[in-house]
């Protein structure tokens, strides 16, 4: 059993991490809630133009002419990628003046999948869920918002742990659950904040630990890209650069080829800062619910069509593709969504009810409360031993 002196050092661990990542975990929790359910959101208030009926000879459009008429459309614009619609029938064609577009630059276009129709050139990007997810991910404060909302998540499992290692002494003398009733209003909010905070224990080392992870996934792409590229890229260094791409259908065709049980879902235009400048990088997913999680890179020459490499992800890459649905709970439909979302709304009354707790501090300090119960518990511990020599 710990002693009195161990309990009372990982309650402070408890009160001063809790208190130092409540306010951005409070944010994290508000804006992660309607993330849980975005996609029914999307469909509820997302009213685009809907693609036409699939024709029945299952016909694709041509992505070289989707983009002749983005180029023509928009002669001043580079083509950034092209990506498919997981829900519907559409084909989104991205362009901007730059690689690296500022905030608003960024111009996309939404074809029929099918037919090549243009179906519309939204300009609204400031929706409700495009604040939500940039406050849930950055702050609107790009990879350093990022980071420091990785290290908040890594204080919240701190916090987890050592709050479960302090709720023994306080709660090992009463029935789980027990919210004492008759008492004060502070003690009925304490009871209520020890049970909910170990119901949601594991969810809680579970999403806290995939956010931090998620918070690395641009390190560790640029990562993956600084070891991956120098070695695909050395024969091509001393050839000029490209003035002419090859055909996109061409490359998705061969990406199929080489991958056949995988789906192609974008592909990024030869660049510099995301890709190859010499090849079409194709993303490609698995057609299962469960591969559909894992992606693989394909790189194709963008001037000869010629495959360059189809090598899945290092492990590192793999482990942030797993956690990103655990995180959101959203790989088990609306079931697993609802708990989710049930499991999210208890934690954010744990925290409010930390807040009203320390704001309410009472005369006796909670390290002369933690010394009681220890005591006791040694008390009680000596009284068995003793009992157990006598006989």
């Amino acid at each position: 059993m710990l002693s009195a002196k161990r309990v009372r050092l990982w309650y402070r661990i408890h009160k001063w991490t809790s208190l130092v990542c409540t306010a951005f975990l409070l944010m994290s929790c508000m804006t992660g809630l309607p993330l849980i359910f975005a996609n029914e959101i999307d469909h509820l208030t997302d009213h685009h133009v809907r693609a036409a009926a699939q024709p029945g000879s299952g016909k694709s459009a041509s992505l070289d002419t989707l983009v002749a008429i983005g180029r023509r459309s928009y002669p001043n614009l580079k083509v950034l990628s092209i990506g498919w619609d997981d829900d519907e029938p559409r084909i989104f064609l991205d362009m901007a003046p730059s690689f690296n577009p500022k905030p608003g630059e960024d111009h996309t276009l939404i074809f029929d999948a099918h037919t090549g129709r243009l179906l519309e050139e939204p300009h609204d990007t400031n929706s409700f869920m495009s604040v939500v997810t940039m406050l849930h991910i950055e702050m609107y404060a790009g990879l350093p918002g990022e980071l420091f909302l990785g290290c908040m998540a890594i204080l919240f499992v701190i916090a987890l742990v050592s709050g479960a290692v302090v709720y023994g002494p306080f709660m090992r003398r009463l029935n789980f659950g027990t919210i004492r009733k008759g008492k004060s209003l502070r003690l009925k909010w304490f009871d209520l904040h020890n049970l909910l905070g170990i119901v949601t224990l594991t969810w809680g080392l579970v999403v806290g630990s995939t956010g931090a992870m998620n918070t690395l996934s641009g390190p560790l792409f640029d990562v993956w890209r600084s070891q991956e590229m120098p070695y695909l890229l050395a024969p091509y260094r001393n050839k000029p650069a490209l003035r002419q791409l090859g055909s996109v259908d061409a490359a998705v065709e061969k990406a199929k080829a080489a991958l056949p049980n995988m789906d192609a879902t974008s592909v990024v235009f030869p660049n510099d800062l995301f890709g190859s400048p010499r090849h079409y990088l194709i993303w490609t997913h698995g057609k299962t619910s469960v591969m559909s999680r894992l992606f693989t890179p394909v790189l194709i020459d963008a001037q000869t069509g010629q495959l360059t490499a189809a090598k899945g992800l290092p492990w590192y890459l793999r482990t942030l593709e797993v956690s990103r649905p655990l995180h959101f709970g959203d790989y088990g439909g609306i079931p697993l969504k609802i708990i989710w979302a049930l499991f999210d709304m208890a934690l954010i009354t744990v925290l409010l009810s930390g807040v009203y707790l320390w704001l309410s501090r009472r005369k006796t300090p909670v390290e002369d409360e933690l010394n009681r119960l220890v005591s006791l518990e040694e008390s009680s511990t000596e009284s068995r031993s003793a009992g157990v020599l006598a006989r």
